[in-house]
C-alpha cells in the first residue's frame, strides 16, 4: 500500500523544485514579480471574504436599524442613511484600487525581466561571440519567462479585479434599494 503522506510530501517537494527551476530560469525579476502577485491575491481574497462574511451581517444591521426608525424622510434620516451608504461604499472599495495598481505593475515587472536577460545576452555575445548559442541560452529564457509570467498574472487580476468591482457595486445598488424601500 502507498503511504498517502509520503505520496503528499514526495508531491509537494516535486512542486517546490519545480517552483525552484522555474523562478531561478526567469532571474531575479521574477521573484519580485512572484511577491507582486502574492500580495494581489492575498488582497483578492481578503475582498472575497468581507463580501461573503462581514459585509451581509453589516448590511443586516444596516437595514435592521433602518427599520427600526419611525421617520424616514426628515433631514436627519436621510443624513444617516446616506452615512451608512457611504460607509459601504468605502468599505467594500477598499484595496481596490491597490489590487489594480498591482495588476498594472505586472507587465511592467515582466518587460523589466525581459530587459535584464537581453542584457545577459547581449553580456554573452560580447565576451564570447555569437558562436556559442548555448550561452545565450539562459539570457534568452531569463528575457521570456518574466514576460509570460507578468502577462498572465496580469491578465487573471485583471479578471479578478473586475469581479471584484462588479461585486461590489452589486451591493451597494442593494443596500441603497433596501434602505430606500421603506
Amino acid at each position: 500500500m502507498i503511504d498517502v503522506a509520503l505520496f503528499s510530501q514526495l508531491g509537494q517537494q516535486d512542486i517546490l523544485s519545480t517552483l525552484r527551476h522555474f523562478m531561478a530560469q526567469g532571474g531575479p525579476v521574477l521573484w519580485w514579480l512572484g511577491v507582486v502577485v502574492m500580495v494581489c491575491w492575498v488582497l483578492v481574497i481578503e475582498r472575497l471574504l468581507y463580501l461573503y462574511s462581514r459585509f451581509p451581517a453589516q448590511r443586516r444591521a444596516w437595514i435592521a436599524a433602518w427599520q427600526a426608525r419611525t421617520d424616514h424622510h426628515s433631514w436627519h434620516a436621510r443624513a444617516i442613511r446616506q452615512g451608512w451608504l457611504f460607509q459601504a461604499q468605502q468599505d467594500l472599495g477598499r484595496y481596490l484600487g491597490f489590487i489594480k495598481a498591482l495588476v498594472a505593475i505586472c507587465p511592467m515587472l515582466g518587460l523589466l525581466g525581459t530587459v535584464t536577460g537581453m542584457i545577459s545576452v547581449f553580456d554573452v555575445m560580447a565576451s564570447q561571440g555569437t558562436s556559442e548559442p548555448r550561452l545565450m541560452a539562459s539570457g534568452i529564457s531569463m528575457a521570456t519567462l518574466p514576460t509570460m509570467a507578468g502577462m498572465v498574472a496580469a491578465l487573471a487580476g485583471m479578471f479578478a479585479h473586475a469581479r471584484l468591482v462588479k461585486a461590489c457595486q452589486r451591493r451597494e445598488v442593494a443596500l441603497e434599494q433596501a434602505l430606500r424601500s421603506q
